[in-house]
């Protein structure tokens, strides 16, 4: 099950980048009005029309990778058996063990720090 967790969320956050970045490369609306009058539209590098149609559809799988990816770390998270008492901090304290108080060492100095051969 761990397992299955780790890959879905790794899933994931690289949606969530990817889509961060498509989203980012892509050009708003107002910007079809500059390109029509022969500002950077002949430049592109899907060519004038392609690039909305190719960015815009590979943010929408990225998109539903993402919201299908988080509904299954929602079900998987929820399906897990509630811990005994309420408190998240009781139950840190329960799994997790304290370590114990180690004593300092003594300080030497002097000639005892001097090596003998």
């Amino acid at each position: 099950m761990n397992v299955v967790l780790t890959i879905l969320l790794a899933v994931q956050m690289i949606s969530a980048i990817a889509m961060v970045g498509l989203i980012l490369v892509q050009h708003g609306k107002g910007a079809d009005m500059g390109a029509a009058f022969g500002s950077g539209g002949s430049g592109s590098l899907f060519g004038a029309s392609g690039s909305a149609n190719f960015l815009s559809r590979t943010t929408a799988v990225l998109a539903t990778i993402f919201f299908v990816s988080t509904l299954a770390l929602a079900y998987f998270g929820a399906a897990r058996p509630a811990p005994a008492s309420g408190s998240v901090l009781e139950n840190a304290a329960l799994v997790t063990p304290v370590p114990a108080a180690v004593a300092p060492a003594p300080v030497v100095s002097g000639a005892a720090q001097i090596p003998a051969k």
